[in-house]
C-alpha cells in the first residue's frame, strides 16, 4: 500500500502547491511511483501546477519526472449504496486505484474546512502543515494570549487533526506523523521568529507534532509555476548558471525530505 502523504493547511497563501509540488517531484526523481491529487476543487493550484509542467515538457521535447495526477472521478449519487457521501465515493474511488499502484501518494487539500479535507487527513501517515512563520498564521494550530503568551486552547484545525488521529486509531491504523513547515521566512525581524519557535516548540510538546524548516520565501518559486517547474529541474531545462539563491532553495527542498524521513527513501538531489 502506497504512503499516503497530506499536505493541509486551513489558510491559504502558506505555500501548500508549492510544498506539494516540490515533494511529488523530488520523491519522482529518487525514482519513486508517486500519485497525485488537488482537493481544492475551485482553486486546483497543485492540479494546474502539474498540468503546466506537462505543456511545457511537451512543448520543449522534454521528459522530466512527474507525479501521476489523478481527478476525482464523477459519480453518479443514483449508484451510491444508501449512506455513502458523494465525496467520500468519489475520493474513495480514486485511491484504492492509487494506493495499488504507487509508492506515495500526495493529496493537497483545499485552504478551507470542508469533508474531503476532513476525509483526507484521515488517510494521512504523513500530514505536512506550512505555516507563514507569524503569530497570524499561529492562529491556525491553537488560540494564544497576547499578553501572557499563554495557549488558551486548540484550534478548529487541529481539532480536526485529532479527530483524525481517533478514526485512525480505532481503525487500527499507524498514528499520523505530523510535520508544521515554518514557511516563507525572512531574514528580518529576529526577535519575532524567535518568539514563533519558542511557542511552536512549547505547543508541538502539548499537540503532538514535529517543527521543520520550510521554503523561504524567494521570487523564484512564483517563476516557476507557470512552466510547471520546481527547483530540482533547473539543470535539465538548461540552466547551468545556478545563483547563490537557487543553491540554497534545493539545499532547502533536501533538508525537507531528510526531516519527513519518509520510508524508504534517501534524498540524494
Amino acid at each position: 500500500m502506497a504512503h499516503i502523504i497530506v499536505v493541509g493547511n486551513e489558510k491559504g497563501g502558506a505555500g501548500k502547491s508549492t510544498v506539494s509540488m516540490h515533494l511529488a517531484t523530488a520523491l519522482a526523481r529518487l525514482g519513486h511511483k508517486v500519485g497525485a491529487l488537488d482537493l481544492d476543487l475551485r482553486q486546483r493550484s497543485f492540479g494546474r501546477y502539474v498540468e503546466n509542467r506537462r505543456i511545457f515538457c511537451r512543448q520543449q521535447g522534454l521528459e522530466l519526472p512527474t507525479p501521476d495526477y489523478r481527478e476525482l472521478p464523477e459519480i453518479d449519487r443514483a449508484d451510491l449504496p444508501a449512506g455513502l457521501n458523494p465525496t467520500d465515493a468519489r475520493i474513495n474511488r480514486v485511491m484504492e486505484t492509487l494506493q495499488s499502484e504507487k509508492d506515495f501518494v500526495l493529496i493537497d487539500c483545499p485552504g478551507s474546512h470542508t469533508r474531503a479535507s476532513r476525509v483526507a487527513h484521515s488517510m494521512a501517515d504523513t500530514l505536512v502543515t506550512p505555516l507563514n512563520d507569524s503569530f497570524i498564521d499561529f492562529d491556525l494550530l491553537a488560540r494564544r494570549d497576547g499578553q501572557t503568551g499563554q495557549i488558551t486552547g486548540p484550534s478548529i484545525y487541529s481539532e480536526m487533526v485529532w479527530s483524525a488521529r481517533q478514526l485512525r486509531a480505532q481503525a487500527g491504523l499507524k498514528p499520523i506523523d505530523w510535520i508544521v513547515l515554518r514557511n516563507r521566512m525572512g531574514t528580518q525581524h529576529m526577535h519575532n521568529k524567535r518568539k514563533v519557535g519558542e511557542a511552536l516548540e512549547d505547543l508541538s510538546r502539548r499537540i503532538g507534532f514535529r517543527v521543520a524548516p520550510g521554503f523561504s520565501e524567494r521570487v523564484i518559486f512564483r517563476e516557476l509555476f507557470p512552466n510547471g517547474l520546481t527547483l530540482l529541474d533547473l539543470r535539465d531545462t538548461g540552466a547551468e548558471n545556478l545563483t547563490m539563491s537557487n543553491i540554497a532553495a534545493r539545499q532547502e527542498v533536501r533538508e525537507l525530505l531528510q526531516a519527513l524521513n519518509l520510508p524508504g527513501v534517501v534524498p540524494r538531489l
